[in-house]
């Protein structure tokens, strides 16, 4: 008996294809997006580079602009000024001061709110309302609270024993402008560190209290560790705004006294709008940019060290 082999064909299911990805294809969008970002790159280009040419001359305004070359002229007296380089190490104090005191406040005031489980919503609204005042109504504020006649501030410390005129002392009054400074932007650092802070897993704290971490030590081993990164950028928003700090300090004490609070941006001010040295002004100004250029590169490289710019 001989058997038949079966030549009735197999269907065997497609097997799909695996997907190709597609290159991305500069469209439609892409070629309108075209003239606005050669706009912006105009806006941002052009006036760099009129400040580098003003650097390296004499700007004269009577009769229309004018410059005139002078060569390094300006940039010698920018590395021979004494007067600036005491306004560069005013800044440089002025800007650890506030950003110093507004990390630790910040922090602090974020780990108690923290802790609060009610009322937290009115207490950190009530808290942000210095952030959403203007610097200079803060500097108006700030003022008319240190007037030796009428303020509150200097009645208190007039109680306290202190006699002086607040902003009428060199001290005193580079203590208040950083104050007034530190006041305003507070609860920013507190508003990103809760925000940290709200995003460490329950679990994780949970376990910290059954392993017996208490206080200091969930501080220092879970929560700091966690929040580290968020601190880290808390901190690149601030320093690149204390960098360029004008408002306070032109309002209150307009670089007074004795040039005691003159920092390299109102002493900028000063030298453009005042004296109208427009050449060395702008090389001031670039000097300020290669200052904020550096500060920023140095986050931006501990960002990336973290793994934070990918």
């Amino acid at each position: 008996m001989t058997h038949v082999a079966d030549s009735s064909p197999v269907f065997r299911p497609a097997r799909p294809e695996p997907a190709t990805l597609k290159e991305p294809r500069v469209g439609f969008e892409g070629r309108m997006m075209t003239p606005g970002l050669i706009l912006l790159a105009a806006l941002s280009i052009v006036p760099f580079l009129a400040l580098v040419a003003m650097s390296f001359s004499l700007v004269r305004l009577l009769g229309g602009v004018r410059l005139d070359i002078v060569g390094f002229r300006n940039w010698a007296r920018f590395f021979t000024d004494g007067d600036l380089w005491l306004s560069w190490l005013r800044t440089v104090v002025y800007f650890v001061l506030t950003v110093g005191l507004e990390m630790v406040l910040g922090v602090a005031i974020a780990l108690c709110l923290y802790r609060v489980l009610r009322g937290r919503n009115i207490m950190l609204s009530l808290l942000l309302l210095p952030m959403f005042a203007a610097p200079s109504i803060v500097g108006l504020l700030g003022r008319y609270l240190t007037d030796s006649t009428f303020g509150l501030y200097a009645w208190v410390l007039r109680s306290l024993g202190y006699t002086g005129d607040i902003l009428g002392s060199p001290v005193s009054a580079f203590a208040a402008v950083v104050l007034m400074d530190v006041w305003e932007w507070t609860p920013l650092i507190a508003l990103i560190t809760l925000a940290g802070l709200s995003s460490v897993p329950q679990s994780v704290r949970e376990a910290a209290a059954v392993d017996g971490a208490r206080g200091w030590m969930t501080l220092r081993y879970i929560l700091f560790p966690a929040i580290s990164n968020v601190l880290l950028v808390a901190l690149l928003i601030r320093s690149m705004d204390a960098i360029r700090y004008f408002d306070i300090i032109w309002v209150t004490t307009n670089g007074g006294p004795a040039d005691a609070t003159k920092i390299i941006p109102v002493r900028l001010y000063e030298t453009a709008f005042r004296f109208f040295d427009l050449g060395y002004a702008a090389a001031i100004g670039l000097a300020m940019l290669v200052f904020s250029i550096i500060i920023a590169r140095t986050f931006v490289r501990l960002l990336d060290v973290r793994g934070l710019t990918r």
